[in-house]
């Protein structure tokens, strides 16, 4: 039987799901990795992989794009982790350079400084080791994932997307989903589901492994409050307006 091809985000946020993949029966059906969202959704969009855990905004990209989860990367507020980093407040910054690790993330930050923030800065990818770089004080940065908790303390303002966006919709945020590119066996589908779930229940043993590798960080908040793992109804309709606005954005780009 030819083993089906996970690609899993490699970032703090993911490590519930992992630890329940991990610890489930399904080890000997599938070939796991661990990747940034951007090559996560290039291996889906690519056939390199089967299901992914992909940035929202990636998923038209994905031929026959199937939901397959009633788990997701998710916030109800406060994400800790995606945020845009400044030197001054937002209304006086003149560009933006962009987390080039997902285009979720990057789509979120020209939503709010469009409709709600109502700026017009210049926009510019970032490339591999953008976070160092010295930018005049009216330049800021998207950062998202681990980073975030180092970054941070060089700049003087931190506004978080899924704060942002709660704040100005109401609605959760989705970042991420499990979605296949084709069918997949319902009993697997419902093992995984299952699997991704038992991680969940298990968060405790999760935050005190990744309290090794970041001793220094709430990683219980960060758990039980900044992320929400649960595709529930706020979640869809955050989604679906995000999805509007998005495809608003790109037609005028």
């Amino acid at each position: 039987m030819n083993k089906i091809r996970i690609s899993a985000v490699s970032y703090l946020n993911t490590k519930p799901f992992v630890y329940g993949i991990q610890h489930s029966n399904l080890l000997d059906q599938i070939d796991l990795s661990l990747d940034i969202p951007s090559l996560c959704a290039t291996k889906l969009s690519a056939n390199l992989a089967d299901i992914g855990l992909i940035p929202v905004a990636a998923i038209s990209d994905v031929s026959c794009a199937q939901l397959i989860s009633d788990y997701c990367i998710a916030s109800s507020g406060k994400v800790r982790t995606v945020v845009l980093l400044s030197n001054t407040p937002f209304t006086e910054i003149t560009k933006i350079i962009l987390d080039y690790q997902s285009r979720t993330s990057v789509q979120l930050m020209r939503i709010i400084a469009k409709h709600f923030w109502k700026i017009n800065p210049l926009w510019e990818n970032g490339k591999p080791g953008y976070i160092e770089n010295d930018n005049d004080a009216k330049t800021a940065i998207v950062v998202i994932g681990d980073r975030v908790f180092e970054a941070e303390k060089k700049f003087l303002y931190c506004y978080d997307l899924g704060e942002e966006w709660k704040n100005f919709t109401g609605f959760d945020f989705v970042f991420a989903c499990w979605i296949s590119n084709k069918p997949i066996d319902i009993e697997f589908l419902s093992d995984f589901n299952r699997a991704l779930g038992e991680g969940l229940l298990h968060l405790d043993e999760v935050i005190v492994e990744c309290e090794k590798i970041y001793p220094e960080y709430n990683l219980k908040e960060y758990f039980y409050e900044n992320i929400s793992f649960t595709f529930d109804d706020s979640k869809r309709k955050g989604l679906e307006l995000f999805l509007k606005l998005n495809n608003e954005i790109n037609n005028k780009t």
